[in-house]
Protein backbone atom coordinates (compact mmCIF):
# COMPACT_ATOMS: atom_id res chain seq x y z
CA UNK A 1 0.00 0.00 0.00
CA UNK A 2 1.60 3.20 -0.79
CA UNK A 3 1.70 5.88 1.71
CA UNK A 4 -0.61 9.06 2.03
CA UNK A 5 -1.37 11.47 4.16
CA UNK A 6 -4.12 11.27 6.62
CA UNK A 7 -5.42 14.60 5.73
CA UNK A 8 -6.51 13.31 2.09
CA UNK A 9 -8.85 10.79 1.01
CA UNK A 10 -8.21 8.22 -1.37
CA UNK A 11 -9.09 9.95 -4.49
CA UNK A 12 -7.69 13.17 -3.58
CA UNK A 13 -4.02 10.95 -3.14
CA UNK A 14 -4.51 9.45 -6.17
CA UNK A 15 -4.72 12.78 -7.62
CA UNK A 16 -2.12 14.23 -5.71
CA UNK A 17 0.19 11.62 -6.86
CA UNK A 18 -0.60 11.63 -10.71
CA UNK A 19 -0.15 15.80 -10.40
CA UNK A 20 3.17 15.20 -9.61
CA UNK A 21 6.41 13.58 -11.59
CA UNK A 22 5.57 9.58 -11.45
CA UNK A 23 8.24 7.81 -9.46
CA UNK A 24 11.20 5.68 -11.23
CA UNK A 25 11.48 2.41 -10.96
CA UNK A 26 13.90 2.89 -8.23
CA UNK A 27 11.63 4.76 -6.36
CA UNK A 28 8.41 2.45 -6.96
CA UNK A 29 10.59 -0.88 -6.41
CA UNK A 30 11.96 0.63 -3.08
CA UNK A 31 8.10 2.02 -1.62
CA UNK A 32 6.79 -1.82 -2.82
CA UNK A 33 9.78 -3.56 -0.98
CA UNK A 34 9.32 -1.50 1.76
CA UNK A 35 5.45 -2.05 1.91
CA UNK A 36 5.62 -5.88 1.87
CA UNK A 37 8.26 -5.14 5.31
CA UNK A 38 6.83 -5.90 8.66
CA UNK A 39 8.54 -4.53 11.83
CA UNK A 40 10.04 -6.65 14.39
CA UNK A 41 8.56 -5.51 17.34
CA UNK A 42 5.17 -5.50 16.36
CA UNK A 43 4.34 -6.65 13.00
CA UNK A 44 3.48 -3.16 11.88
CA UNK A 45 4.13 -1.62 7.78
CA UNK A 46 7.42 -0.15 8.27
CA UNK A 47 6.97 3.78 7.94
CA UNK A 48 8.23 5.52 5.00
CA UNK A 49 7.70 8.61 3.37
CA UNK A 50 5.06 8.66 0.72
CA UNK A 51 6.63 9.47 -2.75
CA UNK A 52 5.41 12.64 -3.65
CA UNK A 53 6.93 14.01 -0.15
CA UNK A 54 10.23 11.99 -1.56
CA UNK A 55 10.01 14.14 -4.41
CA UNK A 56 9.25 16.93 -2.30
CA UNK A 57 12.95 16.77 -0.25
CA UNK A 58 14.66 16.33 -3.57
CA UNK A 59 13.29 19.26 -4.35
CA UNK A 60 13.45 21.51 -1.77
CA UNK A 61 16.89 20.40 -1.42
CA UNK A 62 17.94 21.26 -4.83
CA UNK A 63 16.27 24.92 -4.38
CA UNK A 64 18.32 25.71 -0.63
CA UNK A 65 21.66 24.79 -2.91
CA UNK A 66 22.39 22.32 -0.31
CA UNK A 67 25.64 20.57 -0.34
CA UNK A 68 25.96 18.93 2.94
CA UNK A 69 22.91 17.12 4.54
CA UNK A 70 22.45 14.71 7.72
CA UNK A 71 19.76 12.37 8.36
CA UNK A 72 18.65 11.33 11.74
CA UNK A 73 16.58 8.19 11.39
CA UNK A 74 17.47 6.21 8.24
CA UNK A 75 15.61 3.52 7.48
CA UNK A 76 14.66 1.48 4.19
CA UNK A 77 16.08 4.38 2.10
CA UNK A 78 13.73 6.53 0.31
CA UNK A 79 14.02 9.88 2.04
CA UNK A 80 17.57 9.82 2.16
CA UNK A 81 17.72 8.86 -1.86
CA UNK A 82 15.63 12.19 -2.47
CA UNK A 83 17.97 14.14 -0.85
CA UNK A 84 21.00 12.63 -2.48
CA UNK A 85 19.45 12.73 -5.90
CA UNK A 86 19.22 16.53 -4.97
CA UNK A 87 22.68 17.20 -4.16
CA UNK A 88 25.32 18.27 -6.04
CA UNK A 89 28.08 15.15 -7.28
CA UNK A 90 30.13 16.88 -4.99
CA UNK A 91 27.73 17.22 -2.44
CA UNK A 92 27.20 14.19 0.43
CA UNK A 93 24.63 13.47 2.70
CA UNK A 94 25.47 11.63 6.57
CA UNK A 95 22.92 9.41 7.12
CA UNK A 96 22.16 8.23 11.15
CA UNK A 97 20.59 5.04 11.81
CA UNK A 98 20.05 2.24 13.99
CA UNK A 99 18.44 -0.70 11.83
CA UNK A 100 21.08 -2.62 10.29
CA UNK A 101 18.47 -5.23 8.57
CA UNK A 102 16.38 -1.79 7.45
CA UNK A 103 19.41 -0.17 5.97
CA UNK A 104 20.87 -2.76 4.06
CA UNK A 105 17.87 -2.73 2.06
CA UNK A 106 18.40 1.49 1.48
CA UNK A 107 22.10 0.59 0.74
CA UNK A 108 20.98 -1.74 -2.50
CA UNK A 109 18.70 0.96 -3.67
CA UNK A 110 21.10 4.04 -2.94
CA UNK A 111 23.59 2.10 -4.99
CA UNK A 112 20.85 1.15 -8.02
CA UNK A 113 20.28 4.73 -8.34
CA UNK A 114 23.62 5.70 -8.11
CA UNK A 115 24.27 7.86 -5.61
CA UNK A 116 25.66 5.56 -2.96
CA UNK A 117 29.36 7.61 -3.12
CA UNK A 118 27.34 10.83 -1.70
CA UNK A 119 26.10 8.73 1.36
CA UNK A 120 27.55 7.99 4.78
CA UNK A 121 25.91 5.66 7.04
CA UNK A 122 26.57 5.53 10.45
CA UNK A 123 24.52 2.79 13.02
CA UNK A 124 24.18 3.51 16.84
CA UNK A 125 22.00 5.77 18.85
CA UNK A 126 21.01 9.01 16.96
CA UNK A 127 21.75 11.54 19.99
CA UNK A 128 25.43 9.97 20.64
CA UNK A 129 26.09 9.95 16.97
CA UNK A 130 25.26 13.82 16.42
CA UNK A 131 27.39 14.74 20.12
CA UNK A 132 30.26 13.09 18.91
CA UNK A 133 29.82 15.29 15.53
CA UNK A 134 32.44 18.30 15.13
CA UNK A 135 31.11 21.34 17.04
CA UNK A 136 30.70 24.01 14.18
CA UNK A 137 28.69 24.60 11.29
CA UNK A 138 28.78 21.91 9.00
CA UNK A 139 25.43 20.97 7.00
CA UNK A 140 22.98 23.45 4.95
CA UNK A 141 20.25 20.50 5.18
CA UNK A 142 19.30 18.37 8.42
CA UNK A 143 16.13 15.85 8.06
CA UNK A 144 14.88 14.77 11.08
CA UNK A 145 12.31 11.18 11.32
CA UNK A 146 13.40 9.56 14.40
CA UNK A 147 11.89 8.66 17.98
CA UNK A 148 9.24 11.90 18.75
CA UNK A 149 10.75 12.39 22.21
CA UNK A 150 13.82 12.60 20.71
CA UNK A 151 13.41 15.89 18.20
CA UNK A 152 14.11 18.29 20.41
CA UNK A 153 17.36 17.06 21.59
CA UNK A 154 17.94 16.48 18.04
CA UNK A 155 16.88 20.26 17.50
CA UNK A 156 18.93 21.48 19.83
CA UNK A 157 22.10 19.52 18.78
CA UNK A 158 21.39 20.55 15.16
CA UNK A 159 21.67 24.59 15.61
CA UNK A 160 25.32 24.50 16.08
CA UNK A 161 26.25 22.16 13.29
CA UNK A 162 23.71 23.74 10.55
CA UNK A 163 25.27 26.78 8.78
CA UNK A 164 23.63 30.39 8.82
CA UNK A 165 20.68 30.05 6.47
CA UNK A 166 20.45 25.86 6.88
CA UNK A 167 17.25 24.34 7.02
CA UNK A 168 15.81 21.58 9.28
CA UNK A 169 13.35 19.80 8.38
CA UNK A 170 11.06 17.42 11.22
CA UNK A 171 8.54 14.67 9.89
CA UNK A 172 5.31 13.63 11.81
CA UNK A 173 4.99 16.92 13.22
CA UNK A 174 1.29 16.77 13.48
CA UNK A 175 1.01 13.13 14.87
CA UNK A 176 -2.01 12.17 12.37
CA UNK A 177 -4.21 14.89 14.34
CA UNK A 178 -2.89 13.74 18.07
CA UNK A 179 -1.14 16.79 18.55
CA UNK A 180 -4.53 18.68 19.85
CA UNK A 181 -4.96 15.39 22.00
CA UNK A 182 -2.19 14.08 22.81
CA UNK A 183 -2.24 10.22 23.32
CA UNK A 184 1.27 9.32 24.36
CA UNK A 185 4.51 10.59 25.44
CA UNK A 186 5.37 10.94 21.59
CA UNK A 187 2.44 12.96 21.07
CA UNK A 188 3.11 14.97 24.09
CA UNK A 189 6.63 15.60 23.10
CA UNK A 190 5.67 17.11 19.28
CA UNK A 191 2.78 19.14 20.52
CA UNK A 192 5.45 20.97 23.20
CA UNK A 193 8.05 21.49 20.70
CA UNK A 194 5.52 22.48 17.86
CA UNK A 195 4.88 25.36 20.87
CA UNK A 196 7.88 25.82 21.80
CA UNK A 197 9.83 26.24 17.79
CA UNK A 198 6.81 28.76 17.16
CA UNK A 199 8.08 30.96 19.76
CA UNK A 200 12.24 30.16 19.04
CA UNK A 201 13.69 33.34 17.86
CA UNK A 202 17.21 31.37 16.72
CA UNK A 203 14.41 29.46 13.55
CA UNK A 204 12.77 30.78 11.09
CA UNK A 205 9.69 28.32 11.47
CA UNK A 206 6.73 27.13 9.36
CA UNK A 207 4.65 23.63 9.61
CA UNK A 208 3.45 22.66 6.67
CA UNK A 209 0.23 20.06 6.23
CA UNK A 210 2.59 17.91 4.15
CA UNK A 211 1.62 14.22 5.10
CA UNK A 212 1.61 13.85 8.31
CA UNK A 213 3.06 17.49 9.07
CA UNK A 214 6.68 18.26 8.15
CA UNK A 215 7.77 21.49 10.25
CA UNK A 216 10.41 23.53 7.95
CA UNK A 217 13.19 25.48 10.16
CA UNK A 218 15.58 28.09 9.04
CA UNK A 219 18.62 28.95 11.23
CA UNK A 220 18.83 32.57 11.75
Amino acid sequence: MTPQSFLLSAELADHVRASCDPPDDVVADLVAETAAMTADDDGRPIHQVAPEQAGFLQLLTRLVGARWAVEIGTSTGLSALAIARGLPADGGLLCLGRDGHRTAVARRYWARAGVDERIELRLGEAAELLAALPLQPTFDLASVDADATGYAGHVEALHPRLHPGGLVLLDHTLRAGRVLDPQDDDDRAIAALNAALATDERWETVLLPIADGLTLLRKR
